[in-house]
């Protein structure tokens, strides 16, 4: 219900059936939206993001482990802010923004997450919508035309002023050129996706990564050997040092097994009927691919419940078995800015801080209700700077 009404009648890249549509969005996204090159083109923005990080940990830990620090929140803002000054070229998230249009926003998009991480029976039951699901219906397209408008305002804003350089405006440039192809929805819903699938995805991988490595100091340590050895202690690490991090990049692949930002990876409908491990499946059946117990199948790894970044050490891993990002043709096509966003995120939070946990007790592993699969409760941590956030901070004052 939410591709229909929120996701523009399911015609994004992510609801879209397969197609000369779907297929013109997917080429689209690669070359136009996460390309290298224009990823590269917004590094800067997501180096000082990180850096904004680091600041408003610093600021609210004190000195020497004093003061427990609440991360979930924090990084959803880090997450936020990156994706919209790339498509938009603002911040909406700080303690320093305070505006009408920024508090708007937030609003919509505590609305779409609520929307999104809930199980709707309608959509598996069709019969019974009639009966208890009019209300769903009549708030989603509530909630649809309030962030179309907002979409709508954005695309309106940048058309009017050209002299930033912003996914919205290149998209606009071609618009120019293109205007059958690159339409006002389609640049809203391109938009729409990356906020939806590129921002509380990364946040959520990024406190979970944080919470094993909580609960197990040693590889804690043996990441933060790894980046002074790599990477020193008199600057703080860039992208172009990750792949140069291999065991932190172990990590992330572990944390992302344990606990995949999609469990249940975007639904398929079959086109045809078709057999799947043997079973019969009708044309037009809905098919979730349950990723979190693929992840943890005891056929495929090794002591699968256990946290062992080394699993993956000078390891090529089939496809198959893992995939926190899908597979095939319905990957996830923003995979290499969510690779870039963790990656540099997690490794400066491990370069510039020791950390601890508040207690004596193991961070709780519990997990949540929701599209993305958060932890169920918040993480808390005590962290002290180390000698060079001095340096961060001063170029970030």
């Amino acid at each position: 219900m939410i591709a229909k009404f929120v996701g523009y009648n399911s015609t994004t890249v992510a609801g879209s059936p397969y197609g000369d549509h779907w297929r013109y969005l997917r080429r689209l996204y690669a070359l136009e939206i996460f390309s290298t090159n224009r990823l590269n083109n917004f590094q800067s923005i997501r180096q000082h993001e990180i850096k904004l990080l680091v600041h408003r940990v610093f600021h609210k830990s004190g000195d020497n482990f004093v003061t427990p620090v609440e991360l979930k929140s924090k990084l959803f803002q880090m997450s936020y802010n990156i994706i919209m000054r790339m498509v938009a070229g603002k911040r909406y998230y700080g303690e320093e923004i305070d505006n009408e249009e920024a508090n708007h926003f937030r609003v919509l998009i505590e609305e779409v997450i609520s929307f999104g991480g809930a199980s709707n029976p309608a959509d598996f039951m069709p019969a019974i919508f009639l009966l208890f699901f009019r209300s769903t219906e009549n708030k989603l397209a509530k909630l649809g035309k309030k962030m179309d408008a907002l979409l709508q305002g954005l695309v309106d804003e940048h058309r009017r002023d050209k002299s930033r350089n912003t996914m919205i405006d290149h998209l606009l440039s071609l618009q120019e050129s293109e205007p059958e192809y690159y339409t006002d929805q389609i640049i809203k819903g391109i938009v729409l996706v990356m906020l939806n699938a590129g921002t509380e995805t990364s946040s959520v991988t990024i406190e979970w990564a944080m919470s094993l490595l909580l609960n197990h100091p040693e590889v804690l340590e043996k990441a933060r050997n790894e980046i002074d050895n790599h990477v020193g202690k008199d600057r703080l690490m860039d992208e172009a040092d990750l792949p140069k991090l291999k065991y932190l990049q172990s990590i992330i692949s572990e944390t992302l097994r344990l606990f995949p930002a999609a469990p249940l990876l975007v639904p398929h409908e079959s086109s045809d009927d078709c057999k799947v491990a043997g079973f019969h499946i009708p044309r037009g059946t809905m098919l979730l691919v349950n990723a979190w117990s693929i992840h943890r199948d005891p056929l495929l790894w090794e002591d699968p419940e256990s946290f062992k970044p080394e699993r993956f050490d000078g390891v090529e891993v089939e496809s198959w078995k893992l995939l926190p990002f899908g597979m095939g043709r319905r990957a996830c096509p923003g995979s290499g800015l969510a690779q870039r966003v963790v990656g540099l995120a997690l490794g400066t939070m491990i370069q510039c801080f020791e950390w601890k946990r508040v207690g004596e007790e193991e961070v709780d592993l519990t997990e949540g209700k929701g599209l993305t699969m958060p932890k169920a409760e918040p993480l808390m941590v005590r962290c002290k700077a180390r000698d060079m956030v001095h340096k961060v901070l001063s170029e970030t004052s």
